[in-house]
């Protein structure tokens, strides 16, 4: 089966974990293999990919500095020394891109940041910012203030939903494993790598094992659940052996990997899910000349909308209507209701002093938008 190239990618996110980013025995970063790392991630920079970074380590490296034991740490124990962690990841990796000549910027989340609709548009948002802006995001869960109630507690399914946020074409797992064996391979010499999977079955989902670590909090298991997330929402996923130098490079050199494909885009996908998952919750009016301008590909301005109806809040889906009521999309809209009623009409310019707070540009943006005639984004659904 013919497999792609990382060239290929427009966006990529790379997850680094713990084992891999941190000497457990001297409870220090391993610099060398991180400056390899970085030199192949400034490499698909400079070819004009876009690259994020989900990484683990601010708990390995404060629990070192702090002089906590090894071994399961309470609660309040773990979020001092993410606490204290954090600075010092945020320093390596902003110390590591800048020596490329790229800008790091620190993004620190938590499970509502990706779940809850709102939260999950302004993480959106400045992700996409930094990225126009061609700085390199790194993301790590925000283990100071998180619990166990309302935390993934393993970086792999927030990669997986930082790469669905962010509309990236590829998710790169980098583990201490070289890819998805059809065995256990510490249990079974005989164990085969399974280099392509074209789709999740039941039979792939039962070749999940555990935990590889101590410093890793997940496993076959959770690799396999972010690779449901990453294929449902357009994007392939690799799982890789980390381990070794300069470790992105080797896959593409087409060292041994496993490969998760999908047979969408991030685009396609977001575009079915606003289709068909979502109850539209209001109804946004527009007049002819917005209707050509979306017809063209362009974003709803607040200046194209004549009227807005229901009780919907920012992130909601609404339906899109022309002056004769008929229905020219769904979208998820930029604004509460009682905000949208006082920019439509206004020109994006004068958003700010109507509302005395800088506002978003779009009422609906063209990435956030389905057009009823794009019938077989719905018909796929």
């Amino acid at each position: 089966m013919f497999l792609p190239s990382l060239h290929d990618f427009k966006r990529i996110v790379v997850k680094v974990g713990s084992s891999l980013l941190v000497d457990s025995k001297r409870g220090a970063a391993r610099r060398d293999w991180l400056h390899g790392l970085a030199d192949d991630l400034a490499g698909l920079h400079r070819g004009g990919t876009d690259i994020l970074v989900v990484s683990s380590g601010a708990i390995a490296l404060g629990r070192s500095v702090l002089g906590l034991p090894h071994g399961a740490l309470r609660l309040e124990d773990s979020q001092a020394a993410a606490s204290v962690g954090q600075i010092a990841l945020s320093r390596i990796w902003a110390e590591a891109f800048a020596e490329r000549g790229i800008v790091a910027g620190q993004i620190l989340v938590t499970w509502q940041d990706t779940e809850e609709r709102r939260r999950y548009l302004n993480a959106r948002e400045t992700l996409s910012r930094l990225l126009v802006l061609r700085a390199a995001p790194v993301i790590n869960e925000n283990d100071t203030v998180a619990t166990g109630e309302i935390r993934y507690g393993d970086n792999d399914r927030l990669a997986a939903r930082v790469a669905t946020m962010a509309s990236a074409d590829l998710l790169i797992l980098l583990s201490d494993i070289t890819g998805l064996y059809d065995a256990p391979p510490a249990n079974n010499p005989d164990a085969q790598l399974i280099p392509v999977v074209p789709r999740i079955s039941a039979e792939i989902e039962a070749m999940a094992g555990g935990a590889a670590s101590e410093l890793s909090r997940g496993g076959m298991r959770t690799k396999i659940e972010a690779a449901k997330i990453a294929t449902s929402g357009g994007a392939h996923m690799v799982i890789a052996d980390g381990r070794p130098s300069n470790p992105v490079g080797r896959i593409l050199q087409g060292d041994p990997c496993t490969w998760f494909l999908t047979p969408s885009t991030p685009v396609t996908a977001r575009k079915k899910w606003i289709a068909g998952s979502l109850a539209p919750q209001g109804v946004v009016t527009i007049d002819d000349g917005a209707a050509r301008a979306l017809a063209s590909g362009a974003s709803l301005l607040p200046a194209g909308v004549t009227a807005v109806e229901g009780d919907f809040c920012r992130g909601d889906s609404v339906i899109v209507r022309d002056l004769h009521g008929g229905e020219i999309g769904r979208g998820l809209v930029g604004y509460d209701v009682g905000m949208a009623r006082k920019v439509i009409g206004r020109n994006s310019r004068h958003i700010a002093e109507v509302l005395g707070v800088e506002g978003r540009t779009e009422m609906i943006h063209r990435d956030d938008l389905v057009l009823a005639g794009d019938l077989s984004l719905v018909s796929e659904h």
